[in-house]
């Protein structure tokens, strides 16, 4: 295992450890009792695997139990192991060993997604979908994000902005006719897809990709770019009050916004005040 799966480890890992007796129990539960987690990041689940893993069960048994949650009405919700799940359903099981996780319903989709990165079981779009729903449903950042999961804020970043290609290119990665290196370098580009095209077709590599949209990145690039003499206002400006701002100005040039970052709810008191005074 890996530093950033045995980081991982630590979501699914400690919630399911001996220190965490509490919040668990071992039950045998009714198969038909037990139902897939709507939230469920992985939405491609191979037949062949599934039919493997069921001749598996039916050989060896289950080894590993699925983790649930009482839903209430004599009804269980998968947090993991859909995949078990199926293939037990394939092998003719009537009941299944588990383990009841009291966890909320927020937390469900994030140790759903552990479980999944764990195993490397998401294709890099639903991966991707994953974090951009967890990035917004807790409204928390990429580094938040990527200190709960063991994955580096650039990876996340990267895949997030994958999202941002056509659905038809999105399914030529899923299906390893495009690469990671190949949806990259497509990103801000206005032809995107018959780029993409262009690539299975003339067998393109990343490198020949990256010089055909260079310009585009460079445009991109300018745009992005804070004048250096607006970014020694903002320190100055943060030096000054104790806090972080950000300047912004319009095409014009003449007007635009300043931002006030606050990390607490006594900062924001604290320049309420300023501000009335």
């Amino acid at each position: 295992m890996n530093k950033e799966n045995k980081k991982l480890g630590m979501g699914l890992g400690a919630l399911l450890s001996p220190t965490n007796k509490n919040n668990t129990s071992s039950n045998r539960i009714d198969i038909s009792k037990i139902s897939p987690n709507k939230k469920q990041p992985r939405k491609n689940f191979e037949e062949k695997h599934i039919q493997e893993l069921s001749n598996s069960i039916k050989n060896q048994g289950l080894i590993q139990p699925i983790v649930v949650r009482d839903i209430g009405d004599d009804g269980y919700e998968i947090i993991a192991g859909e995949r078990r799940w199926r293939a037990c359903q394939l092998a003719g099981l009537h009941s299944v060993e588990c383990i009841i996780v009291n966890t909320s319903e927020d937390k469900v989709y994030e140790l759903a997604l552990i479980e999944n990165i764990q195993r490397e079981n998401l294709n890099i779009i639903e991966e991707a979908k994953a974090y951009k729903k967890i990035i917004e449903t807790n409204n928390i950042k990429v580094d938040d994000l990527s200190k709960r999961l063991g994955k580096s804020p650039s990876h996340i970043s990267n895949l997030i902005r994958i999202l941002e290609l056509d659905y038809e290119i999105h399914e030529m990665i899923i299906l390893g006719k495009i690469s990671m290196g190949h949806a990259r370098a497509l990103i801000g580009v206005p032809d995107a897809l018959e780029k993409a095209k262009q690539i299975i077709e003339k067998k393109l590599s990343v490198r020949d990709v990256e010089r055909s949209t260079s310009k585009y990145k460079k445009v991109r690039k300018k745009q992005t770019q804070k004048d250096p003499n607006i970014l020694d206002l903002e320190k100055e400006l943060s030096d000054k009050i104790g806090l972080k701002t950000s300047i912004h100005f319009n095409e014009n040039g003449s007007s635009g916004s300043l931002t006030l970052y606050y990390s607490d709810l006594n900062q924001l008191d604290e320049i309420m005040k300023r501000l009335k005074k």
